[in-house]
């Protein structure tokens, strides 16, 4: 391949916050230190919301959650009252960088980005989909007979996900770094094998060993044990993969320009905050039947003819109103909304933790938010103190604080901060710090480097001057 010609390649790590890969563990990573030293690292805002999916959509798009139209991974089905379906590839209905790459003949290799399943059919891209893929029985390859080449590189058995909403911890630790080195396995193998300009990994693991081991090595959460056995699983986890990065950046070569990414950060969870029981204490949710157990808010005895507003758990909450004429059963007039919403924010943000301290609340409306928001929004998203506490959809409990996750072990939340490195061997940056980067810039900034023009100007990202000049 001629020297001249432009390659770039994104390392995609799930929930990596600049405090652990950048503070903390930089000195044991020595791949990912003399990439920092000599390249430009900063950290990376993501989006409102920082969930995984929308947020890798957001940065290879360039455009917001609301013009995706995608605020997690599950959505509710038009204005029904229990009715949801989870985000795959083809609600993505914006351009990716690869989709803009292929019209101009350039040749990418996309690897486990989310949402991947089902793989698009796109000329020129390679692709292996995503931890959302259902099973290796499935087709997860574009194209189809790419398929059989990665089993047989993995031995036959490929992992898209680990099981980690469990209390097995062992199980999943075992998995979790046999699913890393597999996809590591496969991205030398198709940047080996198949003709590329553009290639972009995604590795989930990072996010499933934060949910599932935060509090064993983290002191500062409030269920950290000092002398557990996991207390430097991090450290194992991250090392390992700073030996496969390292393997992976030589195998691209001096004509290569590589970033690591992470698409929002992570942090300890201190609890979750029961939506609907405060909804219920605040009047605006009538049960026919209470329940006396935990139960999903969806398979619970309702009276919507007396409910105003009900929510969705997750590491956000997310508020639907019940109107007349756009819910089957609503009972708020149009004319009433907005003030409805007003009303309810303002209790939102009076709210106090079980230690009587208030929280730092925050809360968005999607149009006002993203200017533009389509698709199956909610009426109002909220944070509950700075995202320290997730949301728990659930009924049933006799407190309006968990300190458990309400659907499984989960013992951190994510935060608004990615990672942004950026490393070209043929420069030394002497670790210059990039300040002000948002994932939606990756996208235009990308494309820029190609000499791609910007789509048709639509994108909510700029183009980063800095990585450019080293580019």
């Amino acid at each position: 391949m001629s020297k001249e010609r432009t390659r770039v390649a994104i390392i995609g790590l799930d929930s990596v916050p600049p405090e652990m890969i950048f503070d903390k563990l930089l000195d044991k990573l020595p791949n990912i230190k003399r990439m920092y030293e000599r390249g430009m690292h900063g950290d990376l805002e993501t989006c409102h919301p920082p969930i995984t999916v929308p947020a890798w959509m957001v940065m290879m798009t360039g455009k917001s959650p609301g013009k995706l139209g995608i605020y997690g991974f599950r959505h509710r089905r038009g204005f029904s009252y229990s009715d949801g379906y989870i985000v795959n590839s083809t609600t993505v209905k914006e351009e990716t960088v690869w989709q803009i790459l292929s019209k101009q003949g350039k040749s990418s290799i996309v690897l486990g980005v989310p949402p991947g399943y089902p793989p698009k059919q796109i000329a020129d891209v390679d692709i292996v989909s995503c931890f959302i893929t259902p099973g290796q029985d499935k087709q997860f390859t574009n194209p189809p007979e790419l398929k059989e080449e990665i089993l047989s590189t993995v031995g036959g058995k490929y992992i898209f996900d680990v099981t980690f909403r469990t209390e097995d911890r062992e199980a999943i630790k075992n998995e979790l770094f046999e699913m890393t080195e597999k996809r590591f396995d496969i991205a030398e193998y198709l940047a080996k094998t198949k003709p590329w300009e553009f290639f972009i990994m995604h590795e989930i693991g990072f996010d499933r060993l934060h949910h599932a081991f935060w509090k064993f090595f983290d002191p500062k959460h409030p269920k950290y044990v000092k002398g557990n056995q996991y207390e430097h699983l991090d450290e194992e986890y991250y090392k390992m993969v700073d030996g496969r990065i390292g393997r992976l950046v030589e195998l691209f070569g001096d004509d290569t320009v590589t970033f690591i990414v992470s698409d929002h950060g992570s942090k300890g969870m201190i609890g979750a905050f029961c939506v609907n029981e405060w909804l219920e204490q605040q009047g605006y949710i009538t049960f026919k039947t209470k329940p006396t157990k935990m139960t999903d808010i969806d398979k619970s005895e309702i009276d919507w003819t007396k409910t105003k507003a009900w929510g969705w758990g997750g590491y956000y909450a997310r508020i639907f109103f019940n109107v007349k004429g756009r819910e089957p059963n609503g009972i708020i007039e149009r004319k009433d909304l907005e003030n409805e919403k007003r009303s309810l924010s303002s209790k939102i943000m009076a709210i106090k933790d079980h230690n009587g301290r208030q929280m730092k609340n925050a809360v968005f409306e999607p149009d006002k938010l993203y200017g533009t928001a389509i698709g199956d929004k909610p009426d109002l998203m909220v944070y509950f103190d700075d995202l320290n506490w997730r949301s728990a959809g659930t009924v049933g409990h006799d407190s309006l604080y968990l300190f458990e996750n309400d659907t499984g072990p989960d013992d951190s939340v994510h935060s608004m901060t990615g990672i942004f490195l950026m490393y070209n061997p043929k420069k030394n940056m002497n670790s210059k710090i990039l300040k002000g980067a948002k994932v939606e810039d990756m996208a235009p900034t990308i494309l820029k480097m190609f000499g791609t023009a910007r789509d048709d100007g639509t994108m909510d990202g700029r183009i980063l001057p800095e990585v450019l000049s080293e580019a």
